[in-house]
């Protein structure tokens, strides 16, 4: 069994878990699985053609898994997390941090 770690904005669509065990020889396979059982979870995770999403990070066991490779074999007890990249940045030079 792997564990897949559940990030705070996906959680709705995984009844509200943090982490879940899946079955899966590879990445591809596991989130696979995750998806699976979680349907509102896919289009989050994968785009129409099925491919990752390239602001789904990866990290296997605190290694980060990129550029993505679904082929990386899991072992029972690896943790897979998933990291959703954030957008965003500091205000442009001069420009207040706060209205008023």
């Amino acid at each position: 069994m792997i564990d897949i770690r559940i990030p705070a904005p996906l959680r709705p669509y995984a009844d509200g878990q943090k982490e879940i065990g899946v079955s899966g020889e590879t990445i591809a396979e596991a989130l696979e699985d995750l998806a699976r059982r979680y349907p509102a979870m896919q289009p989050h995770l994968f785009d129409e053609g099925g491919a990752l999403r390239p602001y789904v990070n990866l990290f296997l066991n605190g290694q980060e898994v990129g550029p993505f490779n679904g082929g990386t074999r899991l072992h029972s007890g690896d943790r897979l997390v998933i990291v959703p990249s954030i957008a965003g940045g500091a205000p442009a030079a001069g420009a207040p941090l706060a209205p008023g």
